[in-house]
């Protein structure tokens, strides 16, 4: 339930101050992944503070659990930042969700095994609520990383964008004037 607050809570603040007070500088899909960042993080750091319940939510089968837990969580870590920078936020937006699906089935056995840990105590009952809200987090890496992933800042905001942009088209004028006289001279001349 915890990552579900900081995910939206942190959605929401950042869509509000970069709505009122930055006059949407920034894109959505920006805050979406910053959001999602902020969750990664703390789940992430989690792995590290408290691995037994990860530990036992694993199927008995799996060979080093601790060290698997903590490769998991240096994944969601890693998933973080690289959902922050726009050049790896699409690749990581797709590993994202392949991560997202492939630790379902452990989160579908610790709610089975009733285990101690973020609301799992509840036993099957919880994966009511888990198995949506892992599709939810899935559809919010796709949403914000693959679908609405933006390259440029607002361009209604930022004026310096407009201008290169401007600055370009006047260049790619200039040349094609510089061609044309070139090519009527080069006409006169025959």
């Amino acid at each position: 339930m915890a990552p579900l607050f900081i995910l939206l809570g942190t959605f929401g603040i950042l869509y509000l101050v970069n709505k009122i007070l930055l006059g949407e500088r920034f894109s959505v899909s920006l805050l979406g992944r910053i959001a999602m960042s902020a969750m990664l993080v703390a789940t992430g750091i989690s792995h590290f503070t408290s691995p037994e319940p990860m530990i036992a939510m694993m199927p008995e089968f799996l060979p080093w659990k601790l060290e698997l837990v903590y490769f998991t969580g240096v994944c969601e870590l890693a998933a973080a930042v690289g959902l922050l920078w726009e050049k790896t936020a699409r690749l990581t937006a797709v590993m994202l969700i392949v991560f997202f699906v492939a630790i379902l089935p452990a989160n579908i056995l610790g709610s089975l095994r009733s285990v101690e840990f973020s609301g799992m105590q509840y036993g099957p009952w919880y994966l009511l609520f888990r198995i949506p809200l892992q599709l939810f987090f899935i559809w919010w890496v796709w949403y914000f990383g693959i679908r609405r992933l933006v390259t440029l800042p607002n361009p209604r905001c930022t004026h310096s964008y407009r201008r290169a942009w401007l600055h370009s088209g006047l260049r790619q004028i200039r040349a094609f004037c510089h061609l044309a006289r070139t090519w009527e001279i080069r006409q006169t001349l025959r």
